[in-house]
């Protein structure tokens, strides 16, 4: 499977694609009303795309007992669907396990219509290198690769910059998450695509939810061959962009602008905003306590708007830290014009029942 030239564009050009959550109900069911409504936020919020059963929608919709995995790709599908977007948009399903189980997630992501795989290397600490370069090849057989480099306080690990050289160098993988949320890993990614023979050919996605604008003001310079060769993050997949989506999206207008015609009061703009952002991420994704509190942090976020119901986890040791809900209403009052209140209240008072 191919990614369309228009999709492909879309990718190459920079988008906010938001890592879509779980939506639940006190008795830790799928709420469907609710799942199918944030899927409907994002679009209205004027996302470029979305990544469903990532680790946002949590890894458990993959237990057997669960079974929700096909369920949350096929809503989100036929609610984009039923849309009929007249722009480019996204579906990146998420994929993990070992080859087995991520060779049958990408069937399934492959015939639900979705366009690309984000294809996680958590789960897999005792497989070596090649083994893993070797998994990522059968999968961009099936579907288009979103590389994914994920922090290992979160099930990650780190990878040596030959991995990151071999594995950009796999036809059909056409972009890298990059959440490493550490800069010498990070320069390992894009140096690695940098000098290899298909850096034209891959899209730069930063996931380092605490260093989003500079990621996307950076530019990588590297030496290949005699000639410089500039790189750099052009758009996000990130959990960080699952709330506050329609103030996302406008950031990433912005910096598109400032790309095109850059000043020195709105780069600093820019970064101030930047620091402001990885504040809020803090409260969210609780690094305080080793991200304990991540997922039911985006939640939080979600029920004060009204797009969630609670904060409910199908695990449910997953609760938020002490102290983490005092830092979720700080940023909140600390930082006004980043949230999407205003914007949320007016797309729930358009919605009617599934």
């Amino acid at each position: 499977m191919k990614l369309s030239n228009e999709l492909y564009q879309h990718l190459q050009q920079g988008t906010v694609i938001p890592a879509h959550p779980l939506a639940l109900t006190e008795n830790r069911t799928i709420d469907e009303k609710m799942q199918r409504q944030l899927t409907r936020y994002y679009m209205e919020s004027g996302a470029g795309g979305m990544a469903v059963a990532v680790h946002s929608t949590q890894f458990e919709i993959r237990d057997p007992e669960v079974n929700l995995f096909e369920t949350v790709l096929k809503w989100a599908a036929e609610e984009v669907a039923k849309a009929n977007l007249q722009r480019p948009f996204l579906k990146v399903a998420g994929i993990c396990g070992p080859t087995e189980q991520a060779l049958k997630e990408a069937k399934i992501a492959s015939g639900l219509g979705y366009d690309m795989g984000l294809l996680s290397m958590g789960g897999l600490q005792g497989w070596s290198e090649a083994q893993i370069l070797d998994r990522v090849r059968e999968v961009a057989k099936i579907i288009p690769v979103f590389g994914f480099y994920l922090q290992p306080s979160v099930g990650g690990r780190i990878f040596s910059y030959d991995f990151w050289l071999q594995f950009a160098e796999i036809e059909n993988v056409l972009a890298i998450k990059c959440a490493s949320f550490n800069r010498y890993q990070t320069l390992d990614v894009v140096r690695a695509v940098c000098n290899s023979s298909r850096r034209d050919e891959i899209a730069l996605y930063t996931g380092n939810d605490d260093n989003i604008v500079a990621d996307l003001l950076t530019p990588y310079r590297f030496t290949v061959n005699g000639k410089q060769v500039e790189k750099g993050f052009i758009g996000g997949l990130l959990g960080h962009w699952a709330v506050w989506t329609q103030k996302a999206v406008s950031l990433m207008d912005e910096i598109k602008a400032y790309r095109n015609n850059p000043t020195a009061t709105q780069f600093n703009d820019l970064m101030s905003r930047g620091v402001e952002i990885t504040d809020v991420n803090a409260a969210l994704f609780d690094p305080a306590n080793h991200f304990h509190g991540c997922i039911p942090g985006i939640h939080e976020m979600l029920r004060k708007q009204g797009l969630l119901n609670g904060i409910w986890c199908l695990n449910p040791k997953e609760q938020l830290s002490v102290g983490q809900l005092e830092e979720i209403e700080r940023v909140h009052q600390a930082y006004p014009h980043l949230n999407d209140d205003a914007f949320v209240a007016d797309f729930l008072a358009k919605q009617t029942e599934v």
